[in-house]
């Protein structure tokens, strides 16, 4: 799956790699809220997504910060533009491939997400220990912005007259078609015109990306497809996940729609 995710015995045969950084993502980051948050694999450094590595001046969540904070937060975490990055988070596959995009997008090709994350870390019984507060020897990471891999809210709407790209919505089935109401209040329910659904749930197994043939199998209907995908979701993470996932069998160029339901609610029409 051309270095895109690494399984928990590889990780743990490579602890001591020259340049390895572990990098423990989490959505919102609550101290010791948990005694399962309270640990992490042995040397990770937490990657805060909504404080550190979120556009705070954004009206809507988890936007994607600009290239100069991106980089001053990696550089504070330590982390170099020769740094190997491992990404993790504690639900299996959640939150990890958003940071793994994020990543790419600020141009550092050096990135992997651990397949099952921490609790196929724990299962495996590797080292673990207590999250505390470190401070790290500050890093020359220099990001690269790509502005090709992202989409706006404009780039939606030109969309809908032109269909040059394909949205995929990963929320839920009930969400995309509007039978439930949307876990942020405010939100009205629906779906972008012209859209597919592909709930992020049905590329993964057991906490892990489901196998090559699996995911060949979910995206069997767009093996003709040769538009490029734009990936939606509520805010912008768990679109991540199938966009991985596509990646891993298709090859159709790839983009995320940051604001994704919660931005395009809100302002289209």
């Amino acid at each position: 799956m051309n270095g895109m995710i690494v399984s928990a015995d590889w990780l743990n045969d490579n602890l001591e790699m020259p340049d390895i950084i572990i990098l423990d993502v989490r959505l919102r980051y609550v101290p010791a809220s948990s005694e399962l948050d309270d640990l992490r694999i042995k040397g990770a450094r937490i990657f805060d997504l909504e404080n550190d590595f979120s556009d705070k001046n954004s009206q809507f969540p988890n936007t994607l910060p600009s290239q100069d904070h991106f980089e001053q937060s990696c550089r504070k975490l330590g982390i170099n533009k020769s740094s190997k990055i491992v990404v993790y988070d504690h639900f299996g596959i959640y939150v990890s491939p958003r940071a793994w995009w994020m990543f790419k997008v600020m141009g550092h090709q050096n990135v992997s997400v651990l397949d099952g994350g921490f609790p196929e870390w724990k299962k495996a019984g590797y080292a673990t220990e207590k999250v505390i507060g470190l401070k790290f020897e500050m890093g020359n990471f220099k990001a690269d912005f790509n502005p090709d891999m992202v989409v706006n809210f404009e780039g939606i709407s030109e969309n809908l007259k032109s269909r040059k790209a394909l949205v995929i919505d990963a929320r839920s089935s009930d969400r995309f078609h509007g039978l439930v109401p949307e876990p942020r209040k405010e939100l009205r329910r629906g779906n972008i015109p012209n859209s597919i659904n592909i709930p992020y749930e049905t590329v993964l197994k057991d906490g892990k990306f489901k196998s090559q043939n699996e995911l060949k199998e979910v995206f069997d209907d767009l093996e003709s497809e040769e538009r490029p995908l734009v990936f939606s979701c509520g805010s912008g993470v768990t679109a991540c996940i199938v966009l991985m996932a596509s990646e891993m069998s298709l090859k159709n160029e790839n983009k995320v729609y940051d604001g994704s339901w919660t931005e395009y609610a809100q302002i289209a029409d």
